[in-house]
């Protein structure tokens, strides 16, 4: 029977990208087959061997090219940050689970989903931009999400908080109005995308949500006044707004957390 930390150490540790989408999907599959171990083996977890591919070239977001999305340059361009945040995202979810041990198994099921969704939805960008003529690798990408993961390796509450609650929530303020957008351009195979992500990411951040109170709740801790100093401490400056309470809500924020959002935006 496969183990599912050896398959998150084959994710992380090799660069080839189909190679790393299709173990993804096999897991799945063979945990829902029941065919999967989530027993703790004994693995390298220095998140500093983890393995990106040598393309796209990453810059630091303030060198990234800035372009509009009423060409179709921008548009590619657009395309091509999102699909790297997903690419990145399939590497979110397997540290998440490789890094953390001693959870109960249902924490290491929900970011395996997590991370086939994530492989998913950067075959379907990836589809949209070969259409545009452009594959992914061949723009700059920047790679703030990575150093998220690495600013939070040794602590999980920050982990969570900071990643799916944090960076990954900004698609919930961010997504539905680029949906807009694209609909106002007579885009629908674009906006059927970004709608089919939008639905996913409310789920993980979901997940997100859910363990963080859990662990929250099981080491006796406040969620509320854990995540706003989690978020001070590790979040350079502060979040910016506007805030999507109605999908946050639904992704398991409070709205205390929601007013302290808008209150520090």
């Amino acid at each position: 029977m496969e183990n599912i930390f050896t398959i998150a150490e084959f994710c992380l540790h090799r660069a080839e990208v189909q190679q790393k989408l299709e173990k993804t999907h096999y897991a799945k599959k063979l945990s829902e087959c029941g065919q999967i171990s989530f027993e703790s083996i004994e693995s390298e977890k220095l998140i500093s061997i983890t393995k990106f591919p040598d393309a796209p070239k990453l810059l630091a977001p303030r060198d990234m090219p800035r372009r509009g999305l009423n060409s179709p340059k921008g548009k590619a361009a657009f395309f091509h940050a999102l699909a790297h945040i997903e690419f990145v995202a399939i590497y979110l979810a397997w540290d998440m689970l490789y890094r953390f041990r001693g959870l109960p198994e249902k924490f290491y099921q929900d970011w395996l989903q997590v991370a086939d969704e994530e492989a998913q939805h950067f075959a379907l960008i990836r589809e949209h931009l070969l259409g545009m003529g452009v594959d992914y690798g061949d723009l700059p990408a920047h790679r703030g999400l990575w150093d998220h993961a690495e600013d939070t390796a040794d602590d999980i509450l920050a982990r969570l908080a900071i990643v799916p609650r944090c960076m990954e929530a900004r698609g919930l303020d961010i997504t539905p109005k680029m949906i807009e957008k694209f609909k106002l351009q007579g885009d629908q195979e674009s906006v059927n995308l970004l709608t089919r992500i939008l639905d996913d990411e409310v789920g993980h951040v979901k997940i997100g949500s859910y363990w963080f109170k859990n662990i929250c709740q099981q080491r006796g801790i406040n969620h509320e006044e854990k995540y706003i100093e989690l978020i001070e401490k590790f979040y350079v400056g502060k979040p910016k707004g506007p805030f999507n309470r109605e999908l946050r809500i639904i992704a398991g924020f409070s709205n205390a957390e929601i007013n302290w959002l808008e209150e520090s935006a």
